[in-house]
């Protein structure tokens, strides 16, 4: 998650324009060791509809320079928690209809690989 030194995560109206993203070869080196090392992904319901659709977008983009690392995160199970919504809609995306600890402790109990929380700041709080 990023988050300002002073402990910020959006400006006052939401606004992520202060983060700078270089996706240079270090960055998406990084990025994809950690990913190579999961198959889950959990998610609070304010993050997900622009993620699914950012990365949904890129993976059928034959010229978007992060289509293969977007059809990863396509194909990646994704576990979306909401204390208002009851459906979800996006590839591999799943509505976790049970309390967070206990969903988490279900999954974890699965065979696989780690899972990946993709915040926003409420979800990562929780």
């Amino acid at each position: 998650m990023q988050m300002s030194v002073d402990g910020f995560v959006a400006g006052p109206e939401g606004q992520l324009d202060w983060m700078t993203w270089t996706w240079d070869v270090r960055l998406q080196d990084f990025v994809r060791e950690l990913t190579d090392s999961v198959d889950t992904i959990v998610m609070g319901r304010k993050m997900a509809d622009g993620f699914m659709r950012h990365w949904e977008a890129a993976a059928i983009n034959p010229d978007d320079p992060s289509k293969p690392f977007a059809e990863l995160m396509v194909a990646y199970p994704k576990v979306i928690f909401s204390r208002t919504n009851q459906t979800v809609s996006g590839i591999n995306a799943a509505m976790a209809n049970k309390p967070l600890v206990e969903a988490i402790q279900e999954l974890k109990q699965q065979d696989g690989k780690d899972i990946i929380a993709y915040g926003g700041a409420g979800f990562v709080t929780s």
